[in-house]
C-alpha cells in the first residue's frame, strides 16, 4: 500500500468535520456532544461513520489526519 492510499476517499460533511475538529482538540465524546448539542450516543455514531469514510481506526489516527489536513495549503477558489 502506498502512502496516498492510506486513507479513505470520501469527504466528511460539515457536521462530521466539526466532530473531527473537537475530537482533535482532545474532547471526550460527552464534551463533543455538549458542544454540538446532541447526545454521546450520536457522537459515537458520527465517529463510526467518520472512521469508515476516512479509513481510520481510532481517535489518535483521526487527530493526526485532521492535523495533517490543517497544515496543507488551501487551493485557491
Amino acid at each position: 500500500m502506498f502512502a496516498n492510499e492510506r486513507y479513505g476517499t470520501r469527504t466528511p460533511n460539515q457536521r462530521e468535520h466539526r466532530v473531527i475538529e473537537l475530537v482533535a482538540q482532545g474532547l471526550k465524546n460527552r464534551d463533543v456532544a455538549d458542544a454540538i448539542g446532541t447526545t454521546e450516543h450520536v457522537v459515537k455514531n458520527y465517529l463510526r461513520v467518520i472512521y469508515d469514510k476516512l479509513g481510520l481506526w481510532n481517535r489518535v489516527e483521526l487527530a493526526l489526519w485532521y492535523e495533517s489536513r490543517k497544515r496543507q495549503p488551501q487551493l485557491p477558489s
